[in-house]
């Protein structure tokens, strides 16, 4: 089990449920968030109460289990000064009411890679990564086959013609046939356009003389998730999940 980094302390405001409880109705009495598109798109990962990651959520989702004291956040804390192990172990943990204090502090000085939610009243930033403070149980630890996770795989790449597609303009194809006995599986499932797909029809790619790009294969990681992990800002992501060989399935 993957054990906290050692260099964690906590935001400055301390949790007591009567205050909590008062907390909640004002925020619910409060202007709902204005959402903007990007922040809209963004993905909280989310970690058990041993800080394992388990899942992958949307801000709202996310938010509400914030508001809710259900969650808490671990967020990077980024030191100029500090050599790149240190910048990659410093982690702060703060409840909602700390985190949108902080939020206030940091408003006037956004950073490209952050997504930020405004309301009438404040803004507060999206969280990269939360944790839970009840939740212990452990990721699934098998790849799920879906359409998502084999057009990010192949990299929205036909493996017959070799061109980048748009997902809807993308489907399926089965290198073997499944009328001649063709698993839906990682190694028999490839993305396809849809021109390929209807040039080679129930036939195999030998018989349709066409070439695979390259072998289909079974991912260690979910594939979406690799591709997350490409982008800047989700790059306090790769703490959690350098070396982890499992799905989280979710909101990718």
């Amino acid at each position: 089990m993957r054990e906290a980094p050692t260099a964690i302390h906590r935001g400055s405001r301390a949790r007591s449920p009567r205050r909590a409880r008062a907390r909640r109705i004002s925020i619910d009495a409060s202007p709902a968030p204005i959402l903007v598109a990007s922040a809209l798109q963004a993905s909280v990962l989310v970690l058990n109460r041993a800080y394992v990651a388990i899942h992958v959520v949307g801000v709202k989702r996310a938010l509400g289990l914030l508001v809710g004291d259900s969650a808490e956040v671990i967020h990077l804390e980024e030191s100029p000064a500090a050599g790149e192990r240190a910048r990659q172990t410093r982690f702060a943990n703060y409840d909602f009411h700390a985190w949108r204090e902080m939020s206030e502090l940091w408003v006037a000085a956004k950073a490209p890679h952050e997504d930020w939610i405004r309301s009438v009243n404040f803004e507060i930033q999206v969280p990269r990564v939360i944790r839970l403070l009840s939740f212990d149980r452990m990721p699934r630890r098998k790849v799920h086959l879906t359409r998502r996770s084999v057009f990010a795989r192949d990299g929205h790449l036909c493996q017959y013609c070799g061109r980048h597609f748009p997902s809807h303009q993308l489907s399926l194809d089965h290198v073997l046939p499944r009328s001649k006995g063709g698993k839906t599986t990682w190694e028999n499932v490839v993305c396809s356009c849809l021109k390929c797909n209807i040039k080679k029809g129930g036939r195999t790619p030998k018989e349709a003389r066409m070439k695979l790009v390259q072998p289909p294969h079974r991912p260690k990681r979910n594939p979406a998730l690799a591709q997350k992990l490409e982008n800047p800002s989700y790059h306090a992501w790769r703490i959690w999940l350098d070396g982890v060989h499992w799905d989280l399935g979710g909101r990718l």
